[in-house]
């Protein structure tokens, strides 16, 4: 990629396409364009077509996607795998009928098995079975990177797939039923914090800006009680709170600040090509690369962490009544370590930024 490339990042309004259009901007590209769902429905093949006929880009970064938590990934199975089959399937093929000169396709690292030894390499790819809560999402995804291999094989495209770990970062999703673990705790412990310090303010500055199921801060007191209570803030008659928290607290995983993640994506651009992520030709298979940090935490110890930032002095009631999903995914980083890049910031230092990210 040059400077003036025409440069299309499907997606730049969520976490992983807005990171990636601030690091480009930082590195001088000038000519990047997107769209708004409202102005260009990926999942529309003819609106696809048109944008691609109009436009013309040179380099793309398919960041859009449907994504969520476990609880969306469980509840709306139909939703997630038709939406993202449809999105990877029109981008990736209006790429190659227009000529695209690369293009990078994001999933996750839910593609691997459930029981997937650890840490996970690409070859673990389609080994054994996935975890159920999120299979549909996985199998897209799983598509996706075929989708690009085939083409790639066929057609003589570049078209690289990245599969990053869980992120967290600036424009996160803090929707308590659809978000991440990671934003979903930080939300969470903040309301906490505030309840059991009777700031009111805070809590409804916090509705007001965001709604829990259309319950905003002008709501009565007894209304947002009732809605801190359903999603597990509760405070007991002698004023105690606690922050409940989905599972055992013993799964552990892997957290990926998302500028992190958008400097390696936009680092394998510039300096990597398909055929840099394979060895061999006999059969090209799991040419996909891990980005993350090689480094886990469970996700008692990340309550605990996130705790200790925002001062909250409550505790936490682990709810092993619900799911803890896969108990352990770690990614196995040695291929893009060997390609060259590594992560700067750690959980710590991110959990910091993306709070004060939060309260801004």
């Amino acid at each position: 990629m040059n400077k003036n490339s025409k440069i299309y990042v499907a997606g730049h309004r969520g976490l992983v396409g807005s990171a990636i259009v601030k690091n480009l901007q930082a590195k001088g590209y000038e000519n990047i364009i997107f769209r708004t769902h409202a102005e260009l429905d990926l999942t529309d093949a003819n609106a696809v077509a048109s944008f691609f006929e109009a436009e013309k880009p040179e380099y793309v970064f398919l960041a859009a996607a449907k994504v969520g938590g476990i609880v969306a990934n469980n509840i709306y199975r139909g939703d997630f795998i038709y939406a993202n089959l449809m999105i990877q399937n029109n981008v990736v093929h209006q790429s190659y009928l227009h000529g695209v000169q690369k293009l990078m396709f994001l999933g996750s690292t839910c593609i691997y098995p459930k029981n997937c030894p650890q840490p996970m390499k690409e070859d673990y790819l389609l080994t054994d079975v996935l975890e159920y809560t999120n299979e549909p999402y996985a199998i897209a995804k799983i598509a996706g990177i075929k989708l690009c291999e085939s083409y790639n094989l066929q057609y003589d495209t570049n078209f690289i797939s990245v599969m990053p770990t869980n992120l967290y970062g600036p424009n996160d999703n803090f929707d308590l039923e659809k978000s991440h673990v990671l934003p979903a705790l930080i939300r969470k412990i903040h309301l906490g914090k505030a309840l059991q310090n009777d700031d009111w303010q805070s809590i409804q500055n916090d509705l007001n800006k965001l709604p829990i199921e259309g319950t905003t801060g002008d709501a009565s007191k007894e209304e947002i009680l009732e809605k801190l209570t359903k999603y597990g803030i509760t405070i007991s008659s002698e004023g105690d709170v606690n922050v409940e928290i989905w599972g055992s607290g013993k799964p552990m995983r892997e957290f990926l600040w998302s500028e992190d993640m958008a400097d390696a994506c936009v680092f394998l651009m510039e300096n990597r090509d398909f055929k840099d992520t394979y060895e061999g030709t006999s059969e090209v298979r799991n040419t996909h690369i891990n980005i993350g940090t090689g480094v886990d935490i469970s996700i008692a110890e990340l309550a605990q962490l996130i705790k200790n930032e925002i001062g909250f002095k409550g505790g936490f009631i682990f709810n092993t009544e619900k799911p803890d999903g896969t108990l352990k995914k770690l990614t196995d980083v040695t291929k893009l370590n060997a390609l060259g890049w590594k992560h700067e910031v750690s959980l710590e230092n991110g959990v910091q930024r993306v709070y004060n990210w939060y309260l801004s």
